[in-house]
């Protein structure tokens, strides 16, 4: 039996230190990491809300990332996915491998393979609580346009 389980393997699942300043810069070098941001870009580009990027690579075999975002409408979670269809599909050249969810625009979920995105209805949204699903995942800080507006001397 001992044959089986050689080796020092880490005890814990989860990184200890987490720090989402280093994490944005150094996770984000991969090209994983740079999807997950233009789609959150497209999404902010559209208005959507509460976007939140968690890395799920350490912690679950279906992805890499997954992005989450509110739309406060069906047309507008439905127009939040198309403009991340047209972005990625203008930078990256990649169309999802699955839809779901778009006829009836409470829950758009697009599959890119090692990015996996949520446009969801505030109810939705609060009702099935993804982020507590994935509290282990390692959430990635977006930078705010808005603050960076507000910072600025006038």
């Amino acid at each position: 039996m001992t044959d089986y389980l050689q080796g020092n393997f880490p005890l814990e699942s989860v990184p200890l230190s987490k720090s989402a300043v280093n994490t944005a810069m150094s996770k984000t070098d991969d090209t994983s990491g740079k999807l997950a941001l233009t789609i959150a870009a497209a999404g902010t580009e559209r208005k959507a809300g509460e976007i939140l990027l968690l890395r799920v690579a350490d912690v679950s075999y279906l992805s890499d990332y997954f992005v989450m975002m509110t739309g406060y409408s069906r047309v507008q979670v439905r127009a939040i996915a198309a403009a991340i269809e047209a972005k990625v599909e203008s930078d990256w050249n990649r169309r999802p491998l699955r839809t779901e969810g778009k006829t009836e625009g409470s829950w758009v979920l697009q599959d890119y393979g090692d990015v996996i995105v949520h446009i969801m209805m505030p109810k939705e949204r609060e009702f099935y609580n993804l982020e507590a699903f994935w509290i282990h995942a390692e959430r990635i800080s977006l930078p705010n346009s808005d603050q960076e507006v507000e910072d600025k001397p006038k």
